[in-house]
């Protein structure tokens, strides 16, 4: 688990409708670690409630971080807190920050971004200008209002397509995507059908053209091991039973033993766990295949075991 500092909201701005961005900073003044294009930090709120926000600010400043958050009508309470009571000069805690978005070196990038999905997409587009690299984004949102940072994008001129759908409809992904080509990396950023719109539009690009950070995990299947299973919790010295319907997370956390979570569906990385022994049954939206392939790591949130035993870093 990341260490959690805290750090001090020192601006809160309006940057859309529903959409405030905090930057935080350590009361001391201290720098802050670094970080690269596509990282996120888990937000502890005073309340106990944990969430996950893209970095989203100048990944050169190193005594600032900024995140963004909509304002989630239906959430869990977390973006309600954040809008209608944290303040400058409030505390909160930060884990992280951590990357499960990486930027992949390329000449050429293709980015899409649908709502708040713009935040990790913006340091990635100063890096791939700073690098000299070939980009346009093509982003879109309910409305005009609704779509965030839209003044610092327009800097970058014509390489910017802003797609208001109340103005023009949704986007057209096969019109900004053209020919499948190699050396593009197309990245891609937002809700669930947008998601699964651009999967089927790059499905004719070479292997790895697409990379996504979802916000919500696609459904899965049954798990591999239907029945219960044990996990023995190497640093603590204690033996979990894990009963079919309980996820590891809540399982470890009844017996005392605390893990950071945020998302509970497999998507941000927050809880990510060594394991020492056994065979991790992957149920997350994160890991490549060659990741699952190792073993060596899973996310108690979601992911279970293939073996009556686990063993965990924990």
């Amino acid at each position: 688990m990341d260490d959690v500092v805290s750090l001090q909201v020192v601006a809160k701005t309006a940057e859309a409708d529903g959409v405030v961005s905090l930057t935080l900073a350590r009361p001391d003044g201290r720098r802050l670690p670094d970080w690269t294009p596509g990282a996120h930090v888990d937000l502890v709120l005073p309340t106990g409630i944990t969430r996950q926000y893209s970095l989203c600010g100048d990944r050169w400043d190193a005594h600032t971080y900024r995140v963004a958050v909509l304002r989630e009508p239906d959430g869990r309470g977390g973006s309600a807190f954040v809008h209608e009571v944290l303040a400058p000069g409030d505390v909160v805690g930060v884990g992280g920050p951590r990357n499960n978005f990486p930027l992949v070196p390329s000449a050429s990038y293709l980015f899409v971004a649908g709502g708040i999905g713009i935040t990790p997409l913006l340091p990635m587009i100063h890096q791939a200008d700073l690098l000299g690299a070939d980009w346009r984004l093509l982003y879109g949102g309910r409305s005009r209002r609704s779509m965030a940072f839209l003044d610092e994008l327009s800097a970058h001129g014509d390489r910017v397509q802003a797609v208001p759908q109340d103005e023009h409809g949704l986007l057209d992904l096969a019109g900004f995507l053209g020919e499948p080509r190699p050396g593009v990396r197309v990245y891609c950023c937002g809700p669930a059908p947008l998601l699964a719109a651009i999967e089927r539009a790059c499905a004719g690009w070479p292997p790895h053209t697409l990379h996504l950070e979802r916000f919500v995990a696609p459904e899965r299947g049954a798990p591999a091991r239907p029945g219960p299973f044990t996990v023995e919790l190497a640093r603590s010295g204690v033996v979990v039973d894990v009963r079919p319907g309980v996820s590891v997370l809540d399982a470890v956390r009844a017996v005392g033993v605390d893990v950071l979570s945020s998302c509970r569906q497999g998507t941000c990385g927050t809880c990510e766990t060594t394991v020492l022994a056994g065979r991790p049954d992957h149920r997350d939206s994160i890991l490549a295949d060659h990741e699952r392939a190792a073993g060596d790591c899973m996310f108690p949130c979601v992911s279970r075991s293939c073996d009556d035993r686990l063993v965990l870093d924990l």
